[in-house]
């Protein structure tokens, strides 16, 4: 039977953002991963925005192998919109997300499957190490794990990124949760499900740069804390109640000294400007985080689509399999 009318077991997820330096590399060991295999399997290429020569050549390969299938979007949606967009098309019993960059091995997508195997709905590939990255970026990954973990109430596991196998039955509910400032990792673990983990060193990259710059990563971290935890909530209100405290204490101090004659105590110049300065700072700090969370309800009530699709390769192959076992059921 051809493999295009075989139930698909599993699907690899891949989104590519300007990754032609390293295609030549990724697919050919994608191939190798393929056909080690048991059983029929798709790699879905997720295009978000690419401006370099990467769509033509996702293309030209989609065209001549039905293993492979192409999704462009019509801009830059975003990583985590990329992984999306992806998992809303596989069709895959497992589906498998990894990047693009080859800093997640395809050969440990077998030790995922080979977990799932065994049981369980979610196998994440946890980082024993992470070459080519400076002490900082590192440093600073430690710090938001460990953080997140202590201010959510949902077991987000540390040292882990999307590069994960998760059950149809996962992929199913985690398609009803359609809200827009996304952190993929987090709402997998809010679904529950058995879990467990595969360890692996994450390499260098091979070719191209790095498309998760400082800025970018300080933005997931945003979306992970708000989306997950209402401690930025709690800590406004907390640095409020500190603030009036303090203020009280300086407004009893000031008092004593004017009731004192202190020489050094200038008449309303040293309250006036601490007391205003400091309650401007805060109320600024606490708007901005209120605002954080009203902006994000306001991006969810306008309910504009997660991403907008340029163009599909590959999946009419899927649509005609599907049609001739029923054409022939109509005419036997």
């Amino acid at each position: 039977m051809p493999i295009d009318s075989q139930p698909i077991c599993y699907s690899l997820i891949i989104p590519v953002f300007n990754e032609e330096a390293v295609l030549p590399v990724l697919l050919r060991r994608l191939d190798q991963l393929l056909a080690r295999l048991q059983g029929p399997a798709e790699a879905i290429f997720v295009d978000d925005g690419s401006s370099d020569s990467s769509p033509i050549v996702l293309q030209a390969l989609v065209k001549r192998d039905p293993r492979y299938r192409y999704i462009g979007l019509s801009r830059n949606f975003g990583h985590q919109i990329a992984i999306t967009a992806g998992m809303d098309a596989a069709q895959g019993k497992a589906i498998v997300v990894m990047d693009a960059d080859l800093q997640d091995p395809p050969e440990v997508v077998e030790q995922l499957i080979a977990k799932w195997e065994e049981g369980y709905d979610v196998v994440y590939a946890r980082r024993l190490s992470r070459a080519g990255e400076s002490r900082f970026k590192r440093a600073t990954a430690h710090v938001f794990y460990r953080m997140l973990g202590r201010m959510t109430t949902v077991g987000i596991p540390a040292d882990v990124g999307d590069f994960r196998l998760i059950d149809r039955k996962v992929l199913n509910v985690l398609r009803e949760m359609p809200e827009r400032d996304r952190f993929v990792r987090g709402m997998i673990a809010w679904l529950g499900f058995k879990q467990t983990e595969v360890a692996f060193h994450r390499l260098e990259r091979v070719a191209g740069e790095t498309k998760y710059p400082l800025f970018k990563m300080a933005r997931l971290a945003v979306n992970a804390a708000l989306g997950f935890s209402d401690a930025p909530l709690r800590l406004a209100i907390w640095c409020g109640l500190v603030v009036s405290s303090l203020a009280l204490l300086y407004g009893g101090w000031v008092a004593v000294l004017w009731m004192s004659n202190d020489s050094h105590l200038v008449a309303g110049w040293s309250s006036t400007i601490v007391i205003v300065s400091l309650l401007c700072g805060m109320n600024m700090l606490m708007t901005g985080i209120v605002g954080l969370y009203v902006g994000r309800i306001h991006a969810e009530v306008k309910h504009r689509p997660l991403y907008v699709v340029q163009e599909r390769l590959g999946f009419e192959r899927e649509l005609a399999a599907a049609i001739q076992p029923a054409m022939r059921a109509v005419y036997e």
